[in-house]
């Protein structure tokens, strides 16, 4: 199992909500409202005056022959969009109940 963390742009919220229910990600934790600044281009997302977007995050677990599928479908939508941010990355899940 991995677990994959996406911090995205709230713009991307209903396109990456789509592509887990398309590749069959059931379950996940959605934190709506985090602020945020990518580590290599885009703006800050800080919901101020001076930078109001905001940004969202998953957090999902997926069988391991799911996970790859997953993040190339974030790849896909960051790549028409660079500029808003999209971010994922896994961890391995050793134990759950």
């Amino acid at each position: 199992m991995k677990a994959v963390m996406i911090t995205y742009d709230q713009a991307h919220h209903e396109r990456i909500l789509n592509l887990l229910d398309h590749l069959n990600c059931r379950g996940f934790t959605s934190w709506p409202q985090v602020q945020g600044r990518g580590s290599k281009t885009g703006e800050p997302h800080y919901g101020s005056h001076a930078w109001p977007s905001m940004s969202s995050a998953i957090l999902t677990i997926v069988p391991d022959e799911r996970a790859q599928s997953l993040l190339d479908g974030l790849q896909a939508i960051d790549e028409e969009t660079p500029r808003l941010g999209l971010r994922a990355f896994t961890w391995n899940i050793e134990n759950s109940i």
